[in-house]
């Protein structure tokens, strides 16, 4: 299914997506489906990020290529970091930095919405744990990043995850294509056949340490090509089978 969350008339409600049309539920999807009776016209509906995080963890120098980029060697297991509640953003909502991060950039990705709570999830169950597969861009602040030594305050200043359109588990997450455009150019482009560590690997490391909740996000590293954006910029993130995150930088 095609899950999408929308503001209707100020209230955030989950609906699926049906061709053209949304016809909205009662609850969160993985609270079990129920419609509410309601169907709406895409066109007329206001996105918001199809998840609910009480965390964003995060992968790391996932992609080869990204980890040579960065010029700080290939991990030999995941690396884990996370992004708080406040950056959330939504489809075509706005980027902006503070006046004194000098170096914003792009990092698209592939994420996972938690469905079912997991805690030592084994590999070869991962698939009982997702609601769905959406885009990401894990948008950083790279100077504060650097300077800071740590990546807390890089990674976690307001808005700085976009997530969306769509939520859909009618992709297969080990293989899709990924691309990044900055003002229509393409920026980053791989398939995440590419990983370094597959996803049934992420959610078993991950939940050996802590529990993924209903309406967590795993988002699963970039590939090379990360950049800066400035004000006035248009980033779209688009992989295959889900659809295009578009936002604009302010």
């Amino acid at each position: 299914m095609k899950y999408v969350r929308i503001d209707r008339a100020g209230t955030p409600v989950w609906g699926v997506l049906q061709g053209e049309l949304v016809r909205t539920l009662t609850g969160a999807p993985y609270e079990g489906i129920c419609y509410d009776g309601e169907s709406l016209p895409l066109a007329d509906c206001r996105l918001l990020a199809p998840c609910e995080p009480t965390k964003i963890v995060c992968i790391g120098k996932n992609y080869y290529d990204h980890a040579i980029e960065m010029g700080e060697g290939v991990p030999e297991r995941p690396i884990l970091f996370l992004k708080a509640p406040n950056t959330l953003n939504r489809p075509e909502g706005p980027l902006h930095a503070p006046d004194f991060v000098q170096r914003l950039e792009y990092e698209g990705e592939l994420a996972v919405v938690i469905g079912r709570r997991a805690k030592d999830a084994k590999e070869e169950d991962f698939a009982d744990y997702i609601l769905g597969y959406t885009c990401l861009n894990d948008v950083t602040a790279r100077d504060i990043q650097k300077g800071d030594g740590q990546w807390t305050r890089g990674k976690s200043m307001d808005g700085f995850a976009p997530v969306g359109p769509i939520v859909t588990d009618e992709v297969d997450g080990s293989d899709l294509g990924i691309q990044t455009r900055l003002n229509g150019r393409v920026v980053q482009q791989g398939r995440t056949a590419q990983f370094m560590h597959k996803i049934p690997e992420l959610l078993a490391f991950i939940t050996a340490s802590m529990t993924l909740e209903p309406g967590d996000v795993v988002t699963t590293g970039t590939p090379a090509g990360v950049g800066t954006m400035h004000p006035g910029d248009v980033v779209e993130v688009e992989i295959e089978g889900i659809g295009v995150l578009r936002n604009h930088v302010v």
